[in-house]
């Protein structure tokens, strides 16, 4: 993924994530993981509410979510967010069917990938919690790669 990552950024592309994990702790971590900015980071969040105090006003976390970045929600967050339907996605689970299914219009070529986690040696394997999505894969034409046989790297030792 960081290979992909950097190619795209080579030839043009501005990058995202768009995560049902909680953007407050992906975003600190995007910049060195993924090297991707706080900013280009899209995710599930708490609320939040304003609390003035004075000299210091502040942020605090409410204990509910304000929302879940997952299935339906995801298109809606990533239209708010960067104002245009993505030409490539990459997902890995059923809460991503939505977001491919988004992507692209009929008159413009797109791209939409599925990572399938099926490489227990190597990396843990989830095919649980995906399999709508590669049902959708299969039935659209979507792009399914194989970390077991497709990658030849999952986790980089440098």
């Amino acid at each position: 993924m960081i290979e992909l990552l950097r190619y795209l950024e080579r030839y043009g592309f501005a990058t995202y994530i768009a995560s049902g994990g909680d953007r407050d702790f992906v975003r600190p971590i995007a910049p060195d993981m993924y090297e991707i900015p706080p900013e280009r980071v899209i995710g599930s969040s708490l609320g939040l509410t304003y609390l003035d105090r004075g000299d210091h006003p502040d942020l605090l976390y409410k204990s509910a979510l304000d929302f879940f970045d997952d299935g339906p929600q995801k298109p809606i967050r990533i239209w708010s967010r960067i104002g245009r339907r993505p030409i490539l996605s990459v997902g890995n689970s059923n809460g991503d069917v939505p977001m491919l299914s988004f992507t692209g219009r009929r008159d413009q070529s797109s791209l939409r990938m599925l990572i399938h986690h099926d490489d227990p040696e190597r990396e843990f394997d989830y095919t649980a919690g995906a399999e709508n999505a590669l049902t959708e894969a299969a039935a659209r034409d979507w792009t399914v790669v194989s970390m077991k046989t497709d990658w030849t790297t999952v986790f980089s030792t440098v």
